[in-house]
């Protein structure tokens, strides 16, 4: 991505929701047709295909959505915990890639910040379900109970093993595990208890159990429409649920038109979550005025860092020509003893800090507004610096 021209740093965020780029660019229509390139080659589809597909903050407003993202308040489940998690990751394979730099550090360093006040001082985050939670308390609605069912659970990582989690506290003893790493699967069956097994193991799986949860991060589908058909064919009469909350799918949903089979996915979870969002709404409001205030302050640092450089070189300006026009004075002067070049410069210096005081405290104060703006760029102007 940073072999683009228009891109000098970047951070992925990826969840079983949700692909977000984060990027620091000079132009930001040059940046943005060379990541819509990007993600077309990625996706083997057309530029124009993708832009019903997409969503573009800059600016302010990309700030203020990370902001969101990270409180949890953008999540499918609202106050969610495990998106913490996965902006801090996202911003640790950055980090160690090297592709954040000091802009994008101190973005995500503050979005950090902003997702742990937003749990500390408001209730967003009480009593609130995980995606992987979430997605188990929807399956037990749908099947009005797991007791005695029996659970395959695909993928291993972060979002199969808070599946796991969930199933066992619902107390399921029939779990299975699949993954592609059967090593991973087996480590956390044994960690949390279940049954792992392999992918070519699948179908037999599917063939036997009342429920598949799914949520890899795999690239593409998993599981297709003649997989399903096939398993189907072996069930015989018997149904079964499907709960597919990975972005892009695991289970092609084409296949819920086979008889017998139902498929739930995010925007199922979404609608499972917003029912029982009332009691939540009064802290995402908390959440939301949280989220603006520390947008303005975060906005403040921002300017404050684009000023300094500026008020620098006002400053090196300055003592350029005082040193020189110092050093023209003596030599009209001749001859002058150490105590009067001593006062002479210590006059000099305290002229120009003088002059300079009120102009930089203004500036200063004045950073992250609109009149700092103007101030400086008048400063620019005016100095030509």
């Amino acid at each position: 991505m940073l072999s683009h021209d228009h891109v000098s740093e970047a951070v992925v965020l990826s969840t079983c929701n949700r692909t977000e780029v984060y990027v620091v660019a000079e132009k930001f229509h040059r940046a943005y047709g060379d990541l819509r390139t990007f993600f077309s080659e990625l996706a083997f589809a057309a530029p124009e295909e993708l832009a019903d597909h997409l969503y573009v903050h800059d600016a302010d407003a990309a700030a203020g959505h990370l902001f969101r993202v990270a409180s949890g308040i953008d999540s499918a489940v609202v106050g969610e915990a495990e998106i913490l998690g996965q902006v801090r990751h996202s911003w640790d394979v950055a980090q160690s890639e090297g592709t954040a730099g000091s802009q994008l550090n101190l973005l995500f360093r503050h979005a950090l910040e902003v997702g742990k006040r937003a749990r500390t001082e408001t209730g967003i985050g009480r009593h609130v379900a995980s995606v992987s939670t979430a997605a188990v308390a929807m399956a037990a609605q749908r099947l009005g109970s797991l007791e005695g069912r029996s659970i395959l659970v695909m993928g291993a990582g972060e979002m199969g093993e808070g599946m796991v989690r969930a199933l066992a506290t619902n107390g399921v003893s029939d779990i299975r595990i699949a993954n592609r790493t059967w090593e991973n699967a087996a480590e956390l069956a044994e960690r949390l208890g279940g049954t792992p097994i392999r992918l070519a193991e699948l179908d037999a799986a599917l063939t036997e159990v009342d429920l598949l949860l799914t949520g890899t991060g795999a690239n593409s589908m998993i599981i297709e429409h003649s997989d399903i058909e096939r398993v189907m064919r072996a069930r015989g009469d018997r149904e079964i649920l499907v709960v597919d909350v990975a972005v892009p799918r695991d289970v092609d949903p084409a296949a819920a038109d086979i008889p017998g089979v139902t498929i739930l996915d995010m925007d199922d979870l979404r609608a499972f979550a917003e029912a029982g969002m009332a009691e939540r709404r009064r802290e995402v409001a908390s959440v939301e005025s949280m989220c603006a205030e520390e947008l303005e302050r975060y906005l403040s640092v921002i300017s404050a860092r684009e000023v300094a450089p500026l008020v620098s070189r006002l400053h090196e300006q300055s003592e350029d020509i005082r040193v020189a026009e110092l050093d023209r004075l003596r030599a009209r002067l001749g001859d002058l003893d150490e105590r009067q070049l001593e006062a002479l410069d210590a006059l000099t210096k305290g002229i120009v800090a003088k002059l300079l005081h009120q102009p930089t405290v203004r500036l200063k104060d004045a950073a992250g507004s609109p009149r700092g703006e103007r101030l400086a760029e008048a400063l620019r102007d005016l100095f030509e610096l």
